[in-house]
């Protein structure tokens, strides 16, 4: 399929804003497959070319924020683990059963999430004490995480970054950090099977590609560099933004 400089450019473009948004708070997605089928990509194309330009984004904004000390990935191997390994489950059997029930689930579970943070106004300012060991959790929440990510997708990142919150007791700019290494993991189990498969457009993902890493090393740069509360009320716009995304897709 031959697409033009301009529609690149505009590809590029999309991907530079999505990088920026999905650094901060994940949600990039809502961006990126709209534009990818915009522009006359094929559905499955457009899912397969996603995949390679927000590998980009998440590589980008892991590599950076470990430079910037918000995150150390030797310290997160076990959840990197068994994330991998759920997403190969969820990207496995997807292909088997049809996601319509779940879409419904994740709906209602948004809605939950948004409205639990709202409530909360000091959740993820400061460290607290974990409630559960760290092994338990990436080995739990990375297998369902993982799996949920691998099966539909939309919303991993908001989360992850709650159940980090809540249960590990980071505060909300290590939640970020950590959930784009996870997101990455995901990702590129996504992107191995759409590459095998040939689905992918190289010309749309390269060049949406290129915008994500410019906009993911700002979006991680300036999560540095502000309070927690610039996060949260990023965090809360694109949980709202994802919820209305897919109950407008659904209804």
């Amino acid at each position: 399929m031959h697409i033009g400089s301009a529609t690149l450019f505009l590809l590029f473009l999309a991907g530079l804003l999505a990088g920026f948004i999905d650094s901060i708070a994940g949600g990039g997605g809502i961006i990126t497959v709209p534009a990818l089928l915009a522009v006359g990509i094929p559905p499955h194309q457009a899912l397969a070319t996603n995949k390679l330009q927000s590998s980009c984004g998440s590589l980008t904004a892991s590599v950076n924020y470990t430079r910037l000390g918000l995150m150390n990935p030797r310290e997160l191997v076990t959840g990197f683990i068994f994330s991998f390994l759920g997403a190969v489950g969820g990207a496995v059997t997807v292909q088997f059963f049809s996601a319509d029930f779940l879409e419904n689930l994740i709906i209602v579970m948004l809605i939950i999430l948004f409205v639990y943070t709202l409530l909360s106004p000091k959740l993820g300012y400061v460290r607290k004490p974990h409630k559960i060991s760290h092994l338990s959790f990436y080995v739990i929440f990375g297998l369902l995480i993982g799996f949920y990510d691998g099966f539909f997708g939309p919303g991993t990142g908001s989360f992850w970054t709650i159940a980090l919150v809540v249960l590990l007791g980071l505060d909300l700019k290590q939640a970020t950090a950590q959930t784009k290494l996870f997101n990455l993991t995901s990702n590129v189990v996504a992107l191995g099977v759409f590459l095998y498969s040939g689905l992918v457009l190289w010309s749309a993902g390269v060049a949406m590609g290129a915008g994500q890493i410019i906009g993911a090393y700002c979006g991680s740069t300036l999560v540095s560099k502000k309070e927690v509360h610039f996060i949260r009320v990023f965090f809360l716009c694109v949980v709202a933004a994802t919820i209305i995304k897919l109950l407008v897709d659904r209804f």
